[in-house]
């Protein structure tokens, strides 16, 4: 009961409009992990990960001058904050054989405010 309460909970927070229950200032906190591999101004380039700007509604591993792994490219999926709040949790069990040598973001709050910074920071 409290596991399935949990989960509603979480699925409820997600459903959120992007920055209503997050802190944009404590996501961009959150970025700097992030940060040593992944741009998100217009026209950055790709380091060791893709740039993100405009990655909300993009398939992922479509972005042009980087080279995705196989696994990304064909993994059918669009970027959107459920998509990228299960990929961030865990790179390699939501798209398994993803080449990101990243061990996930465990919590909630961290993430919420994360893709809040995203919203504002990728558009």
């Amino acid at each position: 009961m409290a596991r399935s309460a949990a989960i509603l909970m979480f699925a409820l927070f997600l459903a959120a409009p992007p920055g209503a229950a997050a802190d944009t200032a404590a996501g961009r906190a959150v970025f700097n992990r992030c940060r040593i591999c992944h741009t998100v101004e217009a026209g950055g380039h790709a380091k060791v990960g893709p740039n993100l700007h405009g990655i909300f509604a993009r398939k992922a591993g479509a972005s042009d001058n980087f080279a995705y792994s196989s696994a990304m490219k064909n993994s059918e999926i669009m970027w959107d904050d459920a998509a990228l709040a299960k990929f961030l949790r865990n790179p390699r069990q939501f798209i398994p054989a993803n080449r990101m040598a990243f061990p996930g973001i465990r919590d909630d709050k961290e993430i919420a405010d994360l893709l809040a910074y995203l919203h504002e920071a990728t558009r």
